[in-house]
């Protein structure tokens, strides 16, 4: 399991987005039935302001843009887990909006540039196979939004499996603990007027590791065993999105990568590297077709529990591991009225490096369902569940903003 991952279970599955991408703030999409532009709210009159707190006033439906924005009121949402990798549980996480100071700088067609709100939360969850998990993150813009900085600081303790090759025998599942604290820190500096921005990380974990079968450690080298893990880390970071949290058009693209040596911290020296783009392209009035790519790999001397593997919906967290992973997905929504769409989604991802080429892997095919409700018109929010499949399991996600981290 990565740190990624982690800590996404803890800090509202994503809708603090320390983990994932900050949208960018200039251009704006062509109105669409549900995901529309960020626009400044207009102040409603004093009589008026209590009662259409939670209603917004262009439609009257349940509506928490001005609570979350004007009021600095916090979004309160269920984690609810039910990834095969650790068991079902859940949990609670606050989120809470602010607005910077808008911008001077003139955006497309002239208006103001809008910025995206900085957003501060905590949360905390447990599962049924005694995992747990709590932490605090924020996602935060300065001077304009040239300045960018996303991270967060978790205490976790889960219980996971590490599944064999199964290349010779069937694939054997190792059961273990990692206990310790995980921290991630990046900031970003954009590039000229471009929406392209340079990132500077920080990967920390110092995490026990313990085997529920004792003699389980002989099966690993010393490198794979190691506690503390300690990187530094350049990004690129392209972002032409109409919204950070449920896109209808533009791209989401960045290159990553870390390096762990002794040097800053790291019992092991070891680089891990991604590179993954998002694309979302609306078709007619009430179709959005999202495209997902992404990439992960490992190199040098790589603790076990922080291979890549295989992330996509319905299949198990870690459940397919090794130096190199890749997924293809796809996710095309019916935006059916102003507030409500369905979603279907299918995806594909191989793993391959230390066991086999990638010729000789089998692909993992996972595919679902969805329903979304947009609950912050103001952000392009929308909240919902999905349902999905997988070549072992089956199971369903809460989601806020987009699936895709």
């Amino acid at each position: 399991m990565s740190i990624g991952h982690a800590v996404r279970l803890v800090v509202l599955l994503g809708v603090l987005a320390p983990w994932s991408a900050v949208a960018q703030q200039g251009t704006q999409a062509a109105p669409q039935p549900v995901a529309a532009p960020v626009q400044t709210p207009v102040p409603a009159p004093a009589s008026t302001a209590k009662a259409s707190l939670f209603r917004d006033a262009e439609d009257g439906h349940f509506d928490m843009s001005r609570w979350l924005l004007e009021h600095r009121g916090f979004l309160p949402v269920p984690i609810i887990v039910t990834d095969p990798a650790v068991g079902n549980g859940g949990g609670v996480a606050l989120a809470f909006f602010h607005r910077p100071a808008a911008s001077g700088s003139p955006g497309e067609g002239g208006a103001p540039k809008m910025v995206t709100p900085d957003i501060y939360g905590g949360g905390a969850m447990r599962t049924s196979n005694g995992s747990e998990a709590y932490g605090v993150g924020a996602s935060l813009h300065f001077d304009d939004d040239r300045w960018r900085y996303r991270g967060g600081v978790a205490k976790t303790s889960f219980n996971l499996g590490f599944y064999t090759p199964g290349t010779l025998l069937p694939a054997q599942k190792i059961e273990y603990n990692m206990d310790g604290l995980m921290s991630f820190q990046q900031g970003f500096r954009r590039l000229g007027d471009r929406d392209l921005y340079l990132g500077l990380a920080w990967v920390y974990m110092d995490l026990d590791i313990g085997f529920d079968v004792a003699s389980d450690s002989d099966r690993f080298q010393p490198h794979e065993l190691s506690k503390r893990s300690s990187g530094l880390g350049l990004s690129l970071e392209y972002d032409t999105r109409d919204n950070p949290f449920t896109p209808s058009r533009g791209w989401l693209g960045m290159v990553e990568g870390n390096v762990y040596l002794p040097g800053i911290g790291s019992d092991a020296t070891f680089q891990s590297y991604r590179g993954h783009a998002y694309g979302y392209w609306p078709m007619g009035r009430y179709f959005v077709l999202g495209g997902r790519a992404d990439a992960r790999w490992a190199n040098g001397e790589i603790p076990f529990y922080r291979l890549p593997y295989i992330d996509l919906r319905g299949i198990g967290s870690a459940r397919y591991q090794d130096t190199r992973a890749a997924v293809l997905e796809s996710e095309l929504r019916w935006n059916m009225t102003q507030r409500w769409a369905l979603i279907g989604f299918v995806g594909a991802g191989r793993t391959w490096g230390r066991h086999n080429r990638f010729s000789d892997g089998a692909s993992q095919v996972s595919k679902g369902a969805g329903v979304r409700y947009l609950i912050a018109r103001q952000l392009g929010m929308h909240v919902g569940v999905d349902y999905a499949w997988g070549p072992e399991d089956d199971t369903f996600y809460i989601q806020v903003g987009s699936a895709w981290r």
